[in-house]
């Protein structure tokens, strides 16, 4: 039976790119990888996302075209094998935002606001067509992996989870709950290249965007602005909140609420969601990033709106004090999925 390597190899010749030299570009939280490939002086990128592993590439191929069609930069689909899990798509080049900023600060505000305006685009069109939506007790559900995986990790004791979740969700329910519109989940300096060659919101080339859901609309500023991964300036975040508010005809208090709220399910959920990549994938690099999301957290939590959610998690979730972390990463690997 051919191996994977095997595979690749059909895979490449059929789409006429065999002997191609081959780079290794990028992993993620996820089994999916990413090869440079060239040849003859062009390039193409090859998503390599073993079906085995839950990987389906048909997600990323029709938001991709969703996205091209209302204009936005996402790869173009150059060959596919569904079955197998491998797409060959177009390169967008290695001006990732997290790069462009930390070699040049300054251009900072100018690319976060190109980035809210693909958000303003975005969500003026219909949503791609069969999306997931997720209720607020499924968010509020995801809420709760802090206590399953971060919490446990340290404390090494369960708690009953049915009060948070429940707090977590009355708070979805009163400040974030509204019509849906498409939120691209993943989006943040990473998932994000710079194409000053092309025009308008097309000058942001869009990655990692085939986990696309039904969301509420400050979903994706709060993953833009509240990076889990690179720290961005209280001046550009205001200023990108006031943009998006602008544009979308806000009312700036229920907004702030609504942001708040958001940031702080999103905050839980990564908490959670770093501590189990260490304890049950063996990724100890994660561990490093969670002091920024408890930072994060605790910003969100100063809004009014979640009082009772603030007294909750100060009861429930220990600080990730030096110490804490190293408990959880001498727990790497050893956990069952």
């Amino acid at each position: 039976m051919p191996d994977r390597a095997d595979r690749k190899a059909a895979f490449l010749s059929r789409a006429g790119w065999a002997g191609a030299g081959c780079r290794f570009l990028a992993g993620d939280a996820s089994a999916r990888s990413y090869d440079r490939l060239t040849r003859a002086g062009k390039t193409a990128v090859l998503m390599d996302a073993p079906p085995d592993t839950g990987e389906d590439v048909g997600p990323f191929v029709a938001i991709a075209r969703h996205l091209t069609g209302i204009g936005l930069s996402a790869p173009g689909i150059l060959a596919q094998d569904r079955d197998h899990g491998f797409l060959l798509l177009e390169d967008l080049g290695d001006d990732l935002f997290a790069r462009l900023t930390i070699r040049d600060p300054s251009c900072e505000p100018a690319l976060y606001a190109a980035a809210v305006d693909v958000l303003i685009c975005l969500q003026a069109h219909r949503p791609a067509p069969g999306l997931p939506d997720a209720g607020a007790a499924d968010w509020a559900g995801a809420a709760a992996v802090a206590l399953d995986w971060y919490r446990h990790a340290i404390t090494g004791d369960r708690v009953d989870t049915a009060l948070f979740r429940q707090t977590v969700q009355t708070a979805l329910e009163a400040h974030a709950n509204g019509p849906r519109v498409m939120i691209l989940r993943d989006y943040h300096a990473e998932n994000l290249l710079w194409l000053p060659q092309r025009a308008g919101v097309a000058r942001v080339g869009l990655l990692d965007f085939q986990l696309a859901q039904l969301g509420q609309p400050g979903y994706d500023l709060v993953s833009l602005c509240q990076d889990a991964r690179r720290d961005v300036s209280s001046s550009v975040q205001a200023a990108m909140i006031r943009r998006f508010v602008a544009a979308k005809g806000l009312e700036e208090a229920g907004f702030a609420a609504s942001y708040a709220t958001l940031g702080a399910q999103r905050a839980l959920r990564i908490l959670g969601m770093f501590a189990r990549l260490c304890l049950a994938t063996g990724k100890p690099g994660y561990v490093a990033l969670i002091p920024r999301v408890w930072a994060q957290l605790q910003q969100n939590l100063l809004h009014p709106a979640l009082a009772d959610l603030s007294v909750l998690c100060a009861d429930l979730l220990p600080e990730p004090t030096a110490s804490r972390l190293e408990r959880i990463r001498s727990q790497c690997a050893k956990a069952a999925p």
